[in-house]
């Protein structure tokens, strides 16, 4: 019976929850006949709630579940150095950036583009975006469905089969993607941004409350023996004294986390995934002018130390947890040990909050992914001149389209996750955007540093030349070969270092841009 109470308890939470969030996609739209207002908020959002909205954004089931993750596993916060580099990238975005997209008074950020050198380099670079955010968002999306398989198993007292554990993901991966896609199709950027500022409150306070009680429950001994032994080291240098130049360059580069990843990898990073997606920036032109769009961006990137810290935090006590509270039942995969304390040591009603939290983050990123993949396919390819009641009709519609596309991937993801038991959320979800987002950096640095470099058929070129080296420097090009039995091809590039995650849009941005400045701009009329 008392257990009944508890689970009871819970789902009250979870529910209260989920009607605010569709109460808010309710309201906001009642009166929604023009793009502007459905895609944009009319440009009245405060600069405060744009805050909230990038932050959800960002903090994604991934972050929730895969930071704790590698806090767990590594037991070190070499992580956190990569918010340096989020934070320079995302100054650079605000000053160099957003202007010239309120200027253009754009819906979609690739109008700008065609502005610059034409409408083929705008399709293209919208197809980059379309393709590899329900990539990414299918890929973030799976992570909420951790912890129904995990409650699976303390429930049953046993690990669940993988046929289970995939209908376990793909009973939660619909669910979820439904929901949001009502409430997003329904109130437009209002919605997204109104139910992000909820979504982040239940998130930390949440992720807060984890930490209290683990801190509750772990010895002060404990603690102390970790501090001494110096492993909570944040910096990683990954230099060799004793190694020549090249030795240390391949180091650096092959390393996902050390200081230079941080500083100029993750700053390139930040450039593409904050000023080339129309995902986050959606976001930031809701704001009433560039300005107030600009102090929203710069203090979401300061509050990535704090959160990075408590997600990390949260995994680092988990590994002490566990060292003194041994548990023969504890998953062996890193990703899921945070959703397993919360279900089996968490206290009534927070533990409901942190489940709620979980699909937070989850509905907070995937929201305003469908928001942005509607707007941005009815403005680049769909309808460009309508901004009425009809455009509005048509971004509802292609809402769904993209729910049920982002649908295919997160179980195609699940599915991946499944067979490869060992792999990390983390690196998956950003080296996604690795292998496309250097090219489209690079064409939007183009235009917005140099007047007169790179027209339509330079940037075709220099795209596709930035993408092939990516996929040779990431693993990808050998990956594919050897599995359709290229062995030659496999042969050639076994030599070929793979670069860390965070070195990979830099890379791609950097020929993209050597390549399509090569070519001079065509004056259009």
């Amino acid at each position: 019976m008392q257990l009944d109470f508890k689970l009871v308890i819970d789902l009250l939470v979870i529910a209260a929850y989920f009607i605010a969030v569709i109460y808010v996609g309710l309201v906001f739209g009642q009166k929604e006949n023009s793009l502007e207002s459905f895609a944009l908020g009319g440009r009245s959002i405060p600069w405060w709630a744009v805050l909230a909205s990038i932050i959800a954004a960002e903090t994604s089931a991934a972050t929730f579940i895969g930071t704790p993750g590698e806090g767990y596993k590594l037991v070190n916060y070499t992580y956190l150095q990569l918010v340096l580099g989020m934070i320079i990238g995302r100054v650079i975005v605000a000053f160099v950036f957003l202007k010239p997209f309120y200027d253009r008074n754009v819906f979609s950020i690739y109008e700008y583009l065609q502005f610059r050198f034409g409408p083929g380099t705008r399709k293209a670079a919208s197809a980059i975006f379309l393709v590899t955010r329900i990539l990414a968002s299918g890929a973030r999306l799976y992570v909420a469905a951790i912890v129904l398989a995990v409650a699976f198993t303390i429930i049953n007292g046993v690990q669940p089969s993988p046929s289970q554990q995939f209908v376990i993901y793909l009973v939660s991966i619909v669910l979820i993607t439904i929901i949001t896609a009502i409430y997003t199709a329904i109130g437009g950027i209002k919605a997204v941004i109104w139910t992000d500022c909820i979504q982040s409150s239940v998130m930390i306070g949440g992720a807060i409350g984890a930490i209290m009680v683990l801190l509750g429950q772990i010895s002060g001994g404990s603690v102390n023996q970790l501090l001494h032994t110096g492993n909570l080291s944040m910096i990683t240098i990954g230099i060799d004294a004793n190694s020549g130049l090249l030795a240390n360059f391949r180091s650096v580069m092959c390393a996902d986390y050390t200081i230079w990843a941080a500083l100029i990898g993750m700053t390139f990073t930040t450039l593409a995934t904050h000023g080339t997606d129309q995902d986050m920036v959606q976001r930031m032109l809701t704001a009433p002018d560039y300005r107030k769009s600009r102090i929203s961006l710069v203090l979401s990137g300061l509050a990535d130390l704090p959160i990075g810290f408590i997600f990390l935090t949260i995994g680092i006590l988990l590994h002490l947890y566990y060292q003194a509270h041994v548990d023969p039942a504890l998953p062996t995969k890193t990703n899921e040990v945070f959703a397993y304390f919360i279900l089996k040591q968490m206290p009534i009603g927070l533990r409901g909050l942190l489940i709620a939290g979980i699909f937070a983050t989850s509905m907070g990123s995937l929201s305003a992914a469908l928001n942005a993949l509607a707007t941005s396919f009815t403005r680049d390819f769909y309808d460009r001149d309508s901004s009425g009641e009809k455009a509005v009709s048509e971004v509802r519609k292609f809402t769904y389209v993209f729910a049920a596309l982002v649908i295919v991937v997160a179980v195609a993801t699940a599915y991946f996750v499944i067979e490869h038991p060992d792999s990390r959320i983390i690196p998956i979800v950003l080296g996604i955007f690795g292998y496309t987002y250097g090219s489209m950096l690079g064409i939007f640095l183009l235009g917005l540093l140099t007047k007169t470099r790179g027209n339509d058929t330079g940037n075709y070129i220099g795209m596709l030349v930035g993408f092939i080296v990516v996929a040779i420097f990431s693993g990808l090009l050998s990956s594919t070969a050897e599995l359709i039995g290229m062995k030659d091809v496999v042969a050639v590039l076994a030599p070929v270092p793979i670069v860390g995650f965070p070195w990979r849009i830099m890379l791609g941005a950097l020929v993209t841009m050597a390549c399509a400045a090569a070519f001079r701009t065509v004056p259009q009329e």
